[in-house]
């Protein structure tokens, strides 16, 4: 079979079917209108992912509160923003009513944006912090979750995404850095407790076996105490808890996993592999084998960070070109048992009909993603985010926010 084939060839999701192998990642886009719903910018960049016939779209961190977010314009999922939502899946899948879509639901904990929400946290990071959570917050928090899922279902999503990656609340929660002892912190029991009780009632409370459930991990944040790592104070990888991790999420009804690494305001370069490091990419691969080896066959792995072959340009050493693109990665890791789909997240920017024009033979018009990370300075400068080489409307923005804020000094979020 040749890579073209495998990557459009159908796949069982629990007990939907994505149409093909590529999966939308989750991108946070800041275009939210002022009560957190989907605004006009939103629909038509969603319009164009549905047209571009990815097997599955994910809608972008979509935070379960108002109180605690990062995102100034972020989108909301809350009693008042259902009917709203309702209308834009309706005009989604009435462009493509195959693809599927899931919501990746949200808190942002630490990473919450103290100059217009609450920062909180379950242990205080350096150079992080914020209020105290307690344990009634928690619970009410997980309440939230469980509310936001049955919203999701409401309104025609086919399913959830619940967080537990790049350094927001799921992923703050579970770390071995959540020492403190306390009903969800401590012990792996403790740790493990917020994410497995949430499975647990959100499937009680959507009552739905066509209703998709999974989560997108950072299997290791690469830094003292993240998740992966062996202690508190260590960077050590070891790969115990996620494995427990993903073992008790499948019993508890977890359909697909989506592998990453990192965090994206600490440790952003294992998130997304750099033009100029850019065989990071390979570690990820690993992890998906990792995650694979771990989960019962009908269990969906998603793999991250394939944007960065593109044509196979990307200056990778003792490698043929020709060879190191996307699309072969990708196929061949999926003919190897390495993974099952292919995310694409900086490149859905770069060309959302992707999977449309190899579907019609049109490999050669496929954008490529450049790996200029230009809208990760969109992103971190909180300005609406999509592709500074290919759409001119995000080009325009960059050049204005340059001129507004001049030179961008960090490179994290």
């Amino acid at each position: 079979m040749g890579y073209k084939e495998t990557l459009l060839s159908p796949i069982k999701v629990g007990t939907r079917e994505s149409k093909n192998r590529f999966f939308i990642q989750a991108m946070e886009c800041c275009d939210a209108d002022k009560e957190g719903n989907p605004s006009e910018l939103t629909l038509e960049r969603y319009t164009n992912l549905f047209r571009g016939k990815a097997g599955i779209i994910t809608l972008e961190a979509i935070s379960i509160t108002h109180e605690s977010r990062s995102r100034d314009n972020q989108l909301m999922i809350m009693p008042e923003n259902a009917e709203a939502l309702k209308r834009f899946i309706k005009k989604l899948k009435e462009v493509n009513p195959d693809a599927l879509i899931v919501f990746q639901l949200t808190h942002s904990g630490e990473l919450s944006n103290p100059n217009f929400s609450r920062r909180v946290t379950v242990n205080p990071l350096y150079g992080y912090g914020g209020d105290l959570l307690t344990e009634e917050e928690v619970d009410k928090i997980m309440d939230e979750y469980t509310l936001s899922a049955q919203i999701a279902h409401e309104v025609g999503a086919d399913g959830v995404d619940l967080k537990l990656c790049h350094g927001y609340l799921g992923s703050q929660i579970i770390r071995p850095y959540n020492s403190r002892d306390w009903k969800y912190g401590g012990s792996w029991e403790n740790r493990s407790r917020f994410a497995f009780d949430l499975y647990e009632r959100i499937s009680r409370a959507v009552n739905d076996k066509n209703f998709l459930i999974g989560s997108k991990l950072s299997m290791w944040e690469g830094f003292p105490g993240g998740f992966g790592t062996d202690a508190e104070d260590s960077a050590l990888i070891d790969l115990k808890e996620p494995l427990s991790l993903v073992k008790g999420l499948e019993e508890r009804g977890a359909q697909y996993f989506v592998e990453t690494l990192g965090s994206p305001s600490i440790t952003v370069s294992l998130v997304q592999a750099e033009r100029q490091h850019p065989y990071i990419a390979y570690l990820h691969q690993t992890f998906q084998k990792a995650l694979k080896d771990a989960v019962k066959p009908e269990t969906v792995i998603v793999g991250s960070n394939y944007s960065v072959y593109g044509r196979g340009n990307r200056g990778l050493q003792a490698c043929d070109p020709a060879e190191n693109t996307m699309l072969k990665v990708g196929a061949r890791n999926i003919e190897r048992g390495i993974t099952d789909m292919i995310a694409l997240g900086r490149q859905s920017f770069a060309d959302p009909l992707l999977p449309l024009k190899l579907e019609e033979g049109k490999e050669q018009d496929i954008h490529f993603c450049t790996i200029c990370d230009n809208c990760l300075e969109l992103l971190i400068r909180q300005k609406p985010i999509g592709c500074c080489t290919f759409n001119k409307y995000y080009t325009d923005t960059l050049v204005n926010t340059r001129k507004e804020m001049g030179k961008l000094n960090q490179n994290h979020t």
